[in-house]
């Protein structure tokens, strides 16, 4: 993702509006919930590549 991806997203949200969304998502999860998301979202993009792409990380690893 590129930053200017991110900031299409985002729209006309600026910096206050950013940080007080990032402590209202803090004091939901708490600080040791966050990397757990964080990872399990990162799986999740990586096996939707994989598949987009055909392979299964499987594969990948036999080679």
């Amino acid at each position: 993702m590129t930053p200017t991806f991110i900031l299409g997203i985002l729209g006309g949200l600026g910096a206050p509006e950013i940080i007080i969304i990032l402590v209202i998502v803090l004091l939901m999860f708490g600080g040791k919930k966050i990397p757990e998301l964080m990872k399990g979202l990162g799986r999740g993009i990586k096996d939707f590549k994989d598949a987009s792409k055909g392979t299964d990380s499987s594969e990948i690893e036999k080679k």
